[in-house]
């Protein structure tokens, strides 16, 4: 399916399962592998990432980029959107709710629909899906059309990033995939970031319908490029839908996801968002034990046996929840306790973005200079350390030193994602790549919407627990106790991280 140039394997390699051909060769030790991939006859690192998988992971970086950023540039436009559709503002959270929704629910189908009818079709189809929706959103004139068609729009989202990223990592040699890894990875970092600074720029320069216009010219050029980039066809002796995985596992998902909404909602009761939480857990339950038992399960928990991919995903996700904080809590921060205005507060986060792309060119060396557990490890204790640091933050402080965290900050964010991404894929074989994607994928959709959740929790509880501690509060005590609080899930990371078994991931590393 895509050139890769990989002596004795096949010029072109076809995804895994795309025909009955398509048959895995042995995978490699992890001393023969490295070994061959990162020296050549000088000693130097053998790049084997050809011009058009970089092509393509660059394609599956952009369609990432589009599908958070509608997840959050909303948010920002809730009030222009709700005085046009003739609603409050809280309402429209429906609209961010809908469509975060859809792509915890759909993620795990993924999997099954790329094996049944081919990723060429179904990224095509993805890719038309979210653009059309996105420009029926525009037109939009109830918020009842709007959250339906927040729905299609995030079904389309839902396809796009799974099925590009199996593409993408389709007959890559191991070392190779923190490399490819790292192209689709910065996207999910810089959206949230740019988020708040693009959408108040939009809704105070133009109109609200812009947020789901700006989409379209890109879903355009996305079209044509996968045209003729993507191919891949369906899969020989692909089973039935299992239906009754697909339920319990959507129902338990989209439950999960709605309680996130449900705690980050000010007012909303405790109990109900409790209740409907346990619920939730208990439709899991089921639906892993469903799993573990159907003969041809929606997804195959296979894949945890591999140590290496089960801490990537439970790691990662105690991770991200961390990383979503930081946009949320830093902009609100900014505007509602120090006053500043929106595009300047905006700008100040954009440093989150400078830290993620400076630490890019640096990460492979880090990984293969120091290894995986160490530098994850550091990159827990680094993220916790700057959230910790937020907690001071004042009005007064020199904006150099804000600019500075905030950097350190999205370094640290970038290379702990960056790790995790491509550790969950060390050690797994070629014919298990497409269940380990989506098991990945929907753990990772899963972990970014309740840690979007997790922020305005933790602001919720710095009230009573800084009046507990402290005998009084503030706004400022309250975000102070946030900030603490969501360092917490990072340093749990790192805790993951230093249990590692040494030499996990050498696989992947490249030394010279």
């Amino acid at each position: 399916m895509i050139d890769a140039p990989q002596p004795p394997r096949p010029e072109r390699q076809p995804p895994p399962g795309s025909t009955p051909a398509a048959v895995s060769p042995p995978r490699p030790t992890a001393t023969a592998a490295t070994t061959t991939a990162s020296a050549s006859a000088d000693g130097a690192p053998a790049h084997r990432i050809s011009p058009r998988q970089r092509a393509v992971a660059l394609l599956v970086a952009g369609c990432f980029f589009m599908e958070n950023l509608d997840g959050t540039i909303v948010s920002t436009a809730a009030p222009r959107i709700g005085a046009s559709l003739g609603v409050s503002a809280t309402a429209v959270g429906l609209v961010v709710t809908a469509y975060v929704l859809t792509l915890a629910v759909l993620v795990p189908l993924s999997g099954w629909l790329t094996a049944r009818f081919g990723a060429r079709r179904i990224f095509l189809t993805a890719i038309v899906l979210f653009t059309v929706a996105s420009l029926a959103c525009a037109a939009a004139s109830s918020l009842g059309e709007l959250v339906a068609l927040r729905v299609l729009q995030g079904a389309g989202g839902a396809m796009m990033v799974p099925v590009g990223r199996l593409v993408a990592l389709s007959g890559i040699a191991k070392p190779d995939i923190p490399r490819l890894v790292s192209y689709i990875v910065w996207p999910a970092l810089i959206a949230p970031v740019a988020a708040p600074l693009l959408g108040g720029v939009i809704t105070t320069y133009a109109s609200w319908h812009w947020l789901f216009l700006i989409n379209i010219p890109l879903g355009l050029v996305a079209f044509a490029v996968a045209w003729r980039l993507i191919e891949g066809g369906p899969v020989a002796g692909v089973g039935a839908l299992d239906w009754l995985g697909l339920v319990w596992t959507s129902v338990g998902l989209g439950a999960l996801t709605y309680t996130g909404h449900l705690l980050s909602d000010a007012h909303a009761p405790w109990p109900r968002a409790a209740g409907l939480g346990a619920v939730s857990l208990l439709l899991l339950a089921l639906a892993l034990r469903h799993l573990r038992r159907a003969e041809r399960p929606l997804i195959d928990l296979g894949t945890l046996r591999t140590h290496s991919f089960r801490a990537s995903v439970s790691g990662g996700s105690v991770f991200w929840i961390s990383v979503s904080a930081v946009p949320f809590l830093l902009p609100l921060l900014f505007q509602e306790v120090f006053g500043w205005s929106a595009v300047r507060s905006g700008a100040l986060v954009l440093f989150v973005f400078v830290g993620n792309i400076g630490i890019k060119p640096a990460t492979g060396f880090l990984f293969g200079r120091f290894g995986y557990r160490a530098v994850l490890a550091a990159s827990g204790v680094v993220l916790a350390g700057t959230m910790a640091g937020c907690a001071f933050l004042t009005a007064g402080t020199p904006l150099w030193v804000i600019g500075a965290l905030v950097t350190l900050s999205g370094a640290a964010r970038s290379t702990g994602l960056t790790g995790y991404n491509t550790l969950a894929f060390a050690d797994v074989p070629q014919d298990r790549m497409r269940d380990a994607n989506t098991l990945n994928a929907t753990a990772t959709q899963t972990a970014a919407g309740l840690g979007v959740a997790a922020a305005p929790v933790a602001l919720r509880l710095g009230d009573p627990l800084t009046h507990h501690l402290l005998g009084h509060t503030s706004p400022a005590l309250s975000y102070g106790a946030a900030f603490t609080l969501l360092a917490l899930p990072a340093l749990a990371a790192t805790t993951g991280a230093v249990r590692l078994p040494a030499g996990t991931g050498d696989i992947l590393r490249s030394r010279r």
